[in-house]
């Protein structure tokens, strides 16, 4: 790098100070997003060799990120009324997760919208993509599947095989309070006993700055809404029965919440275009769905 192109790169905005309180999952961002057919391979190349770090990662206290795809095979089973979150069914083909640090969710966010923008006013945003959901959370709780099971903190960088996140809406005369004891007191350790789900964390939802970029769809921050994202040793397709039918059968026995959204997703393979050929039914070439998925 010259000189000139040194002298030429803008001030850092925010002062980063390295503090000594631990390394705490507080926030995160939630990022689930479709590629335009025809453009799935460049999306995922832009995606992970540029966005995720230009508009994620280099930012402050932010400390993890991981990115997931829903083939159309495991599109294919979530359950009706999942289109409250995707609005259509069979979108939302990608998903991002990124932990924030505990006590630093406001600077990271005024960061990440300042760079957001930025990276538009520079050209470097991807047009042929359309956000399904796109959110912040607050982080509430985990509930782990063995004594000394994988915390949170470490959940993104876990070599996880598949993920689940399931949305749910607390009953009205239901406290969160109740609601999240019932969960890890009585739902949670029947479901994950003996289970492919290692780790569940729950979250609830946050609202975006009001200066966010417009191509981010806006909705409010339901304080009924909570999403668990579950964190899976196999592929989905071999729990969906055992965790995601019977999380569902159970919640709505209970009369505490109602399921309105549960998607199965793979981790994508960094510096390959795996899965892009797989996002949709239809799609030229596509191969059935192997025994991995069943």
């Amino acid at each position: 790098m010259t000189d000139r192109q040194i002298s030429e790169r803008p001030p850092r905005q925010h002062v980063v100070v390295a503090g000594a309180e631990p390394i705490k999952l507080g926030s995160m961002l939630v990022t689930l997003v479709e590629p335009h057919r025809g453009h799935e391979v460049a999306y995922n190349r832009w995606y992970e060799r540029d966005h995720f770090y230009a508009g994620c990662m280099i930012g402050p206290y932010q400390f993890a990120g991981k990115r997931w795809v829903a083939t159309a095979d495991l599109k294919a089973m979530r359950p009706a009324g999942t289109e409250a979150i995707t609005g259509e069914p069979g979108r939302g083909s990608y998903l991002a997760l990124y932990w924030v640090l505990d006590g630093y969710h406001d600077v990271w966010n005024r960061w990440a919208v300042d760079q957001v923008k930025a990276l538009h006013r520079a050209g470097r945003m991807f047009a042929e993509r359309d956000h399904v959901h796109t959110l912040l959370y607050r982080y509430a709780w985990e509930a782990s599947r063995d004594p000394d099971g994988l915390p949170a903190e470490l959940a993104l960088d876990h070599p996880s095989a598949g993920l689940l996140a399931v949305f749910t809406d607390r009953a009205a005369d239901v406290s969160a309070e109740e609601f999240a004891s019932w969960q890890r007191q009585e739902l949670l350790p029947g479901l994950l006993g003996g289970s492919a789900a290692r780790l569940v964390v729950a979250a609830d939802p946050l609202p975006l700055l009001v200066d966010a970029p417009g191509d981010v769809p806006r909705s409010e921050a339901d304080d009924r809404r909570q999403l668990t994202l579950w964190f899976l040793d196999g592929h989905p397709g071999r729990s969906w029965e055992d965790l995601v039918e019977a999380h569902r059968r159970v919640v709505e026995a209970s009369g505490k919440a109602t399921v309105v959204g549960a998607m199965g997703f793979v981790p994508t393979i960094p510096g390959t275009d795996t899965y892009t050929d797989q996002l949709w039914a239809d799609q030229p070439g596509r191969e059935p769905a192997g025994a991995e998925a069943r």
